[in-house]
């Protein structure tokens, strides 16, 4: 075909291509920057969030603001043909295929091709976070399984996605990952867990799992990722008095890890152990709780700061909770070794006195308050 005439039909056909790939550019790109296809990758885990979003968040306590705002439930509900999510009772059907066109045909590595085209920094909407927890739950690699659980875990440090992933059904999802046998997989799910616990909703979800993780951090190895991530998952959800009476007896391997740890663990520990503190109902429990004269040693002056300040807090605390309702009045019997006896002991009083002349200003006015109460 030559000539004016070929020529025409060439340049038909070009503008037709550009239209074509205009309307795809369109189509990809036009929505807003965080709708675009998700991407897992292992450069960034949830982990890494966890100083902002992580124990306290609840009430404030040290931690950075939630992001997203509150959720609006302003979207449909829909699921991958064949796929129900949660427990399985019921499957929610979808009114438009995804971007991806998934059937049962796809293979998950078609699937893992559609949804690592963009960035993990976007926040997902439902649509990404539904083909994300299929994901989760269809694949056996473990490594798609390590970067599915730490993109959902970045994404749940927003508030919006913390509840969307509830309605998802994606928490027992997730949850099921911390019986994996891969303690880097069970790390990534528990870090996964400690960001969705940040809603008081999914609390009430998370909790059935409380004693398992429970079993991992005291069972596992000491001072190890999974451990410090249980930890700080079991100090998410003890911010609030609802779930504490759940840890009650684990309060003496909570002692022992703490004079075993090292100075992270430590501090994970003693922020644990000042929720519980906080709550009348948990004092019996923890001055009942078994633990080594070792550890009267936390309250000398050449401790840790960030220890120390707890330590003292942790007494301050317990004080407090004893002269609430009348606890002094009427006192339990409590048995030798136990922490009220370590508390309560002259040797304690002695080196919290001691510190009345600590270097630091932070420790001194601390020990001011308390030295009263001795």
């Amino acid at each position: 075909m030559g000539g004016p005439r070929g020529a025409g039909w060439v340049a038909a056909g070009l503008l037709l291509g550009a239209g074509a790939c205009y309307c795809i550019y369109r189509l990809t790109r036009g929505r807003r920057r965080g709708d675009r296809e998700l991407g897992i990758r292992s450069s960034k885990s949830a982990g890494a969030l966890e100083e902002g979003t992580s124990e306290g968040q609840l009430c404030g306590r040290s931690a950075r603001p939630q992001r997203g705002g509150t959720w609006e439930s302003q979207w449909s509900k829909t699921s991958l043909p064949g796929v129900c999510f949660g427990n399985g009772n019921s499957c929610l059907r979808e009114t438009h295929p995804p971007s991806g066109q998934m059937r049962d045909s796809v293979s998950v590595q078609k699937l893992i091709e559609d949804l690592t085209d963009g960035s993990y920094d976007d926040v997902l909407n439902a649509e990404q976070l539904q083909k994300l927890l299929y994901l989760l739950e269809s694949t056996e690699d473990p490594v798609i399984i390590e970067r599915a659980l730490i993109t959902l875990g970045n994404n749940a440090a927003f508030s919006v996605n913390q509840a969307i992933i509830r309605e998802l059904g994606g928490i027992p999802i997730v949850a099921n990952k911390i019986n994996h046998s891969n303690q880097s997989t069970k790390e990534k799910a528990l870090n996964a867990l400690n960001n969705l616990s940040v809603n008081v909703e999914n609390q009430i979800k998370i909790k059935i799992y409380i004693s398992q993780v429970c079993e991992d951090v005291f069972s596992g190895p000491l001072n190890s990722a999974v451990q410090l991530a249980g930890l700080r998952l079991l100090t998410n959800m003890t911010v609030t008095n609802d779930h504490q009476h759940m840890l009650h007896s684990y309060i003496t391997d909570l002692f022992q890890v703490l004079l075993t740890g090292n100075g992270n663990t430590k501090v994970q520990v003693l922020k644990l152990l000042l929720n519980l503190s906080e709550n009348p109902a948990m004092t019996e429990g923890l001055l009942r709780a078994q633990v080594d004269s070792s550890f009267l040693s936390l309250y000398d002056s050449h401790v840790a700061k960030e220890i120390l300040l707890r330590v003292l807090t942790l007494f301050q605390n317990i004080n407090n909770c004893l002269k609430i309702e009348g606890h002094l009045a009427v006192q339990p019997t409590f048995t030798e070794g136990s922490l009220f006896f370590l508390l309560h002991g002259e040797e304690c009083a002695q080196k919290i006195r001691a510190l009345v002349d600590h270097h630091d200003a932070e420790v001194k006015e601390k020990v001011v308050t308390i030295i009263p109460k001795i």
